[in-house]
């Protein structure tokens, strides 16, 4: 999981390197299709520290990731580049974390289950003539399947709550203007979200926090304080 890989990293008994290799390996040679980038110079890039250093994490494919095409599952975005990671890509790489790909999902996100990707449908992790759910799909799949700990998806009306639930791990849609939407394909802009998927809560509350937070670039984002998710969690608080 992510918070026991970063305390390895620091440890010294893993290495940044060795991580991201086996993350690029696994999401290459997956049969789920959950990936529709994946990013080699992942395996020798230089990471701030911070508290996910070393942690390998996926982008649903309708966040943008600077230089890269974000396709949201269709051929129709052509070859038009981002200028800039979306805003809570960017908070986790401050953060330290690896971002080794880019996900598939549904098309604009306009689906419930994976398949209505251009590149094909996403696969379940247990059984691959099964859905996973979606539109969120290549995320979910890439967590369940232990390819990455952690991965960014989006939610309009289910897309990080339905492919969590199917795939058996922990999602985190959150209120609306939470995370900053900058750098999302919008679907629907007065109920876009974006979020995360990990394999524990302690996970998803961490990746929640250094993801949560006002953004003078999304003047729908909330300026209220971000609270400490895991510490909250120990205390009970709702």
């Amino acid at each position: 999981m992510a918070l026991a890989l970063a305390a390895a990293i620091r440890r010294g008994e893993r290495t940044c390197v060795a991580v991201a290799e086996e993350a690029v390996r696994r999401a290459r040679t997956s049969k789920l299709n959950a990936f529709a980038r994946v990013d080699a110079t992942a395996t020798n890039r230089k990471l701030p520290d911070g508290p996910l250093r070393g942690v390998p994490v996926a982008v649903k494919d309708s966040i943008c990731i600077k230089d890269e095409t974000p396709t949201a599952g269709s051929r129709a975005v052509g070859t038009w580049k981002a200028r800039e990671d979306a805003f809570a890509v960017a908070r986790l790489r401050e953060a330290g974390a690896n971002v080794v790909g880019a996900t598939n999902c549904d098309e604009f996100g306009m689906g419930s289950t994976g398949e209505t990707c251009q590149r094909g449908a996403t696969r379940h992790p247990l059984d691959l003539r099964r859905a996973p759910g979606g539109s969120s799909s290549g995320s979910a799949a890439a967590v369940a399947s232990g390819i990455v700990p952690l991965a960014l998806g989006s939610d309009t009306g289910g897309s990080i709550r339905l492919p969590a639930a199917w795939c058996g791990v922990v999602g985190v849609k959150p209120t609306y203007g939470r995370v900053s939407r900058r750098g999302l394909l919008a679907y629907c802009s007065s109920t876009d979200c974006v979020g995360v998927f990990a394999r524990s809560v302690e996970d998803a509350a961490v990746a929640l926090s250094l993801i949560a937070g006002h953004d003078d670039g999304d003047a729908t984002s909330s300026q209220e304080c971000v609270p400490d998710y895991l510490a909250e969690l120990s205390t009970g608080n709702d």
